[in-house]
C-alpha cells in the first residue's frame, strides 16, 4: 500500500512563499510520474503541476512562472515551491502518485493566501 504525506501548508500573505513536501512510502517511487492538484471550495480539484520519471514539468497557466515543482528520488519526495502567492492560490493542495493501475492521493494540506 501507497502511503503519500503532504506538510508545508499554512497560512501566507499575498506575494509570500511556501514550500510544500509530498513524502511517498514504497520501495518504488523514481518510475512514477508526481503531482500536486489543488481544490479550492466549490470547485473541481485541478492540476497545478507534475513531474515525470525523467525530470519532465508540467505547469497550470495559473502558476507557471511563480511555483517550480522538484523531486528527490533518493528521499522518494516530490516538493512543490510556491513564490508569489495570491489569494486565488488559497486551497487544499493535494500530492498523487499515478501508476498504471491506479493512481494514489495524500490527505492534503491547506494552503491559505490571505492579509
Amino acid at each position: 500500500q501507497v502511503q503519500l504525506v503532504e506538510s508545508g501548508g499554512g497560512l501566507v500573505q499575498p506575494g509570500g512563499s511556501l514550500r510544500l513536501s509530498c513524502a511517498a512510502s514504497g520501495s518504488i517511487f523514481s518510475i512514477y510520474t508526481m503531482g500536486w492538484y489543488r481544490q479550492a471550495p466549490g470547485k473541481q480539484r485541478e492540476l497545478v503541476a507534475s513531474i515525470s520519471s525523467g525530470g519532465s514539468t508540467n505547469y497550470a497557466d495559473s502558476v507557471k512562472g511563480r511555483f517550480t515543482i522538484s523531486r528527490d528520488n533518493a528521499k522518494k519526495m516530490v516538493h512543490l515551491q510556491m513564490n508569489n502567492l495570491k489569494p486565488e492560490d488559497t486551497a487544499v493542495y493535494y500530492c498523487r502518485q499515478d501508476r498504471s493501475a491506479r493512481a494514489y492521493w495524500g490527505q492534503g494540506t491547506q494552503v491559505t493566501v490571505s492579509l
